[in-house]
């Protein structure tokens, strides 16, 4: 090589220089700037670091069993086992379709719709495994902004709700408005407000979302003569539901209990989504498994829709995961298994009824300021408690009880080893910061 020849490494780095010097003197991603922690995982972060053995968890929504562990349901342990010796015989580990195995769609429709459903013998539901609740509602959102028409691009959400729908929609480019639905003043259902807003200011054939039952983050859900009140308000002005049901049978121990309203709207003849997770009611949490439905008018119709879906998820992650479908259809296909999981999953459902009796019952025991009814009066996973920003902050900083500042928390955190601990401690800092 000549000594006045540019070597490679030499290019190379007049190259890097030349780059550098375009950018300012920055590197390619300095402009990049950190964004805000997530508020509920941040809380999990923060009390991961805390080396307190008082510490408490109450951010997260995921069950925990009395002795604060995480926990896998037996019936989803035997499940696993059968799956195990299957595999390489009759399970193996190839792509799934793009919707998901087909039994899968039958028995979850079944599930949530009931077995008696016209729909499903009809074959009017569109139906697609979905990456839990969140990827349900995610590909919901791109079909409605992609396919469906302008006046239906605006979605009604409630005020409060889960602090990722707003997100979802709004990637997808739906605007996101809010209805009433959390009165403060009885921390209770605002059902007069909820049903104004649906009268009077959302649009006719906008989407509505509705938390099927166990509404997070409050607890509060509609009574079942509320929710007919609300189906004719929207059956009258052409609103259409998508519905997110991600705690079936996790409210009051009952599956068919939990999905009132989702049948109540079906027997109106209503047009609509169903997003359907088994994050909570199967601790399937990591696995996410959920499903998308699609309630049309026809046959033809639904053939149509699910042709659309499966082209919407082509481009997004192409198929969805196998494990937590393989699981959730032979613990639903099996009766025996759905028998165990019926009674597995009151059983976690009244756990946490008790802890809400116990919380309840010892903040009046000790005369804690205020009224506390609303913590029985509440279903579900979470108690929107009522306890102020300065409150939850100080619950956090001076006792190490970590919870969302807007007062929520998640009851599965709690149990007879740490619950006057939190008795004590919410009674103290409501004295302290009246």
């Amino acid at each position: 090589q000549d000594s006045g020849s540019t070597t490679d490494s030499e290019t190379l780095e007049q190259l890097r220089l030349d780059r550098h010097s375009s950018l300012g003197g920055m590197g390619l991603f300095d402009h990049i700037t950190t964004a805000p922690p997530d508020p509920i995982l941040g809380t999990s972060l923060a009390y991961n670091a805390d080396a307190d053995p008082r510490k408490i968890n109450l951010g997260i929504g995921a069950y925990r069993d009395e002795a604060g562990k995480p926990y896998v349901l037996p019936c989803v342990k035997r499940a696993e086992e059968t799956l195990l010796a299957d595999t390489g015989i009759s399970v193996n580990k190839e792509y799934s379709t793009i919707d998901g195995p087909p039994k899968l769609k039958t028995l979850t429709q079944k599930l949530i719709f009931g077995d008696d459903c016209a729909a499903i013998a009809d074959g009017t539901i569109a139906s697609v495994q979905g990456l839990s609740g969140t990827g349900s509602l995610r590909v919901t959102a791109e079909f409605i902004k992609t396919f469906m028409p302008p006046e239906s691009h605006e979605i009604w959400v409630s005020n409060p709700t889960w602090g990722n729908h707003n997100t979802i929609f709004a990637k997808a480019g739906l605007a996101v408005k809010t209805y009433p639905y959390y009165k403060l003043e009885t921390r209770g259902f605002d059902f007069d407000g909820m049903l104004k807003a649906l009268k009077e200011d959302v649009p006719k054939g906008a989407h509505v979302l509705l938390h099927a039952c166990a509404h997070n983050p409050t607890g509060v859900d509609p009574t079942e003569e509320q929710w007919k009140a609300i189906a004719i308000v929207m059956k009258e002005k052409s609103l259409v539901p998508l519905m997110d049901s991600a705690y079936q049978g996790y409210a009051s121990g009952c599956l068919d209990k939990d999905a009132f309203a989702v049948r109540l709207f079906m027997s109106m003849g209503f047009q609509m989504y169903m997003c359907q997770s088994f994050a909570k009611n199967l601790g399937l949490y990591g696995e996410r498994i959920g499903m998308l439905h699609v309630v049309c008018g026809s046959a033809d119709a639904a053939k149509a829709v699910l042709s659309q879906l499966k082209m919407v998820i082509r481009p997004m992650y192409s198929s969805p995961p196998i494990h937590g479908a393989l699981l959730v259809e032979r613990i639903l296909d099996e009766p025996a298994s759905l028998q165990a999981w019926k009674t597995e999953l009151k059983d976690m459902a009244d756990r946490i009824l008790e802890v809400r009796s116990l919380l309840r019952k010892g903040l009046e025991d000790k005369g804690t300021p205020g009224t506390w009814n609303h913590i029985t009066d509440q279903i579900g996973m979470f108690s929107y408690t009522g306890l102020t920003e300065k409150q939850c902050e100080r619950l956090i900083s001076e006792h190490h009880i970590y919870l969302l500042k807007s007062g929520r928390i998640s009851l599965a955190g709690l149990n007879k080893g740490n619950m006057q601990y939190m008795i004590d401690c919410m009674d103290e800092v409501v004295r302290a910061c009246p």
